[in-house]
């Protein structure tokens, strides 16, 4: 079933997280952060819209690190009932596309929750305060790519926040596959109040 994602909310901080990534290794929000903005992707690897753009997502990355945007992307999809969204998959999956970012498993889907991630791909924007700026599409593209004269919505959005640390008054909603929940998943209020524990 296709979804669209909620208007952004505006200066909404990023929430923490500590997931393995593909290389084996395990990244918190605040490693992977850039200097000048942070692009959070939530994304998978059997979503026909994902597929579509794939290539548009690591064009993109590449140059928003140049900009001083780090991307990183999030699988949070159900494996079990999903196998193509396994993390050997999302291994092979990195590793035979060179992704320019970590590519990190959300196995708990506790992280997907805390950020309210409805489809795939669901991109969010963040300031170098880590604050949200921009929650919208990569471009036009649905199941099939737009053309390549189309806008570089999401592209145009991060360069904009890098230098001037706000986003596009206009926002286009992403577009894709829901994300494949367990039934067993952590409630958000539940994860709303293990992320207010303080550390030990």
């Amino acid at each position: 079933m296709a979804v669209s994602t909620p208007i952004a909310d505006i200066g909404w901080p990023a929430a923490p997280f500590r997931l393995q990534s593909v290389d084996g290794k395990f990244y918190t929000l605040q490693q992977l952060a850039g200097p000048r903005g942070t692009l959070v992707i939530f994304m998978c690897n059997h979503c026909p819209y994902v597929k579509a753009v794939l290539p548009r997502i690591l064009r993109d990355a590449r140059d928003l690190a140049k900009h001083g945007v780090n991307t990183i992307a999030i699988n949070a999809n159900d494996d079990e009932a999903y196998p193509e969204d396994g993390f050997e998959e999302m291994k092979r999956l990195s590793r035979e596309n060179a992704f320019p970012f970590q590519y990190l498993h959300d196995d708990t889907q506790d992280v997907a929750r805390a950020y309210d991630a409805v489809c795939t791909p669901d991109f969010y924007g963040f300031d170098a305060d880590l604050r949200l700026q921009y929650r919208g599409r990569l471009d036009a593209s649905r199941k099939e790519l737009a053309p390549e004269d189309e806008p570089r919505e999401l592209f145009d959005a991060m360069r904009l926040i890098a230098h001037y640390g706000y986003g596009p008054a206009e926002q286009n909603a992403s577009i894709g596959c829901s994300i494949k929940w367990r039934e067993s998943a952590v409630s958000p209020v539940l994860l709303q109040a293990a992320y207010a524990q303080p550390s030990l």
